[in-house]
């Protein structure tokens, strides 16, 4: 007997228990639809990383103070021997000539005041390349010049999320405002950036590095931020980087040096593991799907033992007997992995029409992957009923009532 055959056979017996069918697919439509979502939203989420941290800059690395271990591409345990200051950033974009900017950033919260409205906000202290290496716009004003920064000038350039809390629509342009003690004036608002991995870009107020130092009684950096010439130097200047600051440090690497492309193969990871985890559990409900195919199956054989035992006596092989049964739950088990397939890609569209936000990207290797599985359920879980059809007796089927 032919395959197509086998099918159609498979196929009436299903129709004739159309409500039995269904529910025994129900598990496998279950299985396929979680394992295809959940491997979309982790291959988005991926893709969703990647696109924020090269809207933030590139070919940008990060020197932080404190030599950290990598173990398996994360970073473990600090050790801070030497704080990272001004003069390195300085000397760093003098001395290396694969370095284009160094920006010394110095980070703080501070209450931001004005006219008896207040914000407690990130403060930041750079210098002017920083706007360009984090493709920071202006949306009003200006940014401030390295004059200003040299001469530790009180000016600060606001985001958008601060300005629309202290001045709503008005131009807040030539006002003084209050950041902790001292007052700061405006000359710019950014443009609208939004929040990247979590972080509210448009809540900060941007100050001058010298500036911060005195705002913050501080002379140590969070971090160097550095704009790299091309893409291809990125290792010579990660040589470079070490070689100068070693030198101003007595010789020690008490330092660690970060790249996006570091952070975001370590996110990746996680973001795998996760995936697979998640995949892994969903995939379980396949496999129950499978127990209910083989209930199902066994069930069949059960009850249609008299025709076994009619078409054996009429000259079927045990062959054609085992084919047509396991055809029958490979047929559950495909059909209802096409039905997730489809579940799956409603469900996507739904998610994202509803939630924008929620990044999904569905594969065409995880859409195969999950229908192969859901064949291979159904194969593995309707021999056993197959066999057992197979090796009956005919005598003994013919005489079943």
């Amino acid at each position: 007997m032919r395959t197509f055959e086998y099918a159609v056979q498979a196929w009436d017996s299903i129709a004739a228990n159309k409500g039995r069918a269904a529910l025994t697919m129900l598990g496998v439509i279950i299985g396929v639809c979680a394992v295809i979502l959940l491997i979309a939203i982790g291959e988005g989420a991926r893709k969703y990383i990647w696109k924020e941290l090269g809207e933030l800059g590139t070919n940008i690395l990060i020197v932080v103070p404190g030599k950290t271990a990598k173990e398996g591409g994360m970073h473990m345990g600090t050790s801070t021997v030497r704080k990272l200051v001004f003069d390195d950033a300085r000397i760093l974009e003098r001395r290396s000539r694969y370095v284009e900017h160094a920006v010394p950033v110095v980070i703080g919260t501070a209450y931001v005041k004005y006219y008896g409205k207040n914000r407690d906000t990130y403060v930041v202290g750079v210098t002017e390349p920083y706007f360009d290496i984090r493709n920071l716009g202006i949306d009003v004003g200006r940014k401030f010049t390295a004059e200003e920064i040299d001469a530790k000038r009180r000016v600060c350039v606001l985001g958008r999320t601060v300005k629309n809390s202290l001045f709503g629509d008005k131009n807040p342009l030539g006002t003084l405002l209050s950041l902790g003690d001292a007052k700061y004036r405006v000359i710019g608002v950014m443009a609208k950036k939004g929040v990247t991995l979590g972080f509210d870009i448009d809540d900060v107020v941007l100050i001058p590095t010298t500036a911060a130092r005195d705002l913050f009684d501080t002379d140590s950096l969070f971090n160097i931020t550095l704009k790299v010439a091309s893409e291809s130097d990125m290792e010579n200047a990660k040589r470079d980087i070490i070689a100068i600051i070693k030198r101003r440090h007595a010789g020690k690497e008490d330092f660690t040096i970060m790249s996006q492309d570091e952070m975001l193969a370590v996110m990746g990871k996680i973001l795998r593991v996760l995936t697979s985890v998640l995949a892994g559990i969903a995939a379980i409900s396949l496999l129950v799907g499978g127990i209910g195919i083989m209930n199902v199956m066994l069930i069949s054989v059960k009850e249609r033992t008299r025709e076994i035992g009619i078409r054996k006596a009429v000259g079927a092989k045990n062959s054609d007997i085992l084919m047509q049964f396991l055809t029958e739950s490979v047929v559950l088990s495909a059909v209802g992995g096409l039905g997730g397939i489809g579940l799956s890609m409603a469900l996507a569209w739904l998610i994202t029409l509803v939630w924008e936000n929620i990044p999904i990207t569905i594969t065409w290797w995880s859409v195969a992957a999950a229908f192969l599985f859901s064949a291979f359920v159904g194969i593995f879980f309707g021999v056993y009923p197959a066999k057992k059809a197979a090796g009956a007796d005919p005598i003994v089927a013919l005489r079943y009532e």
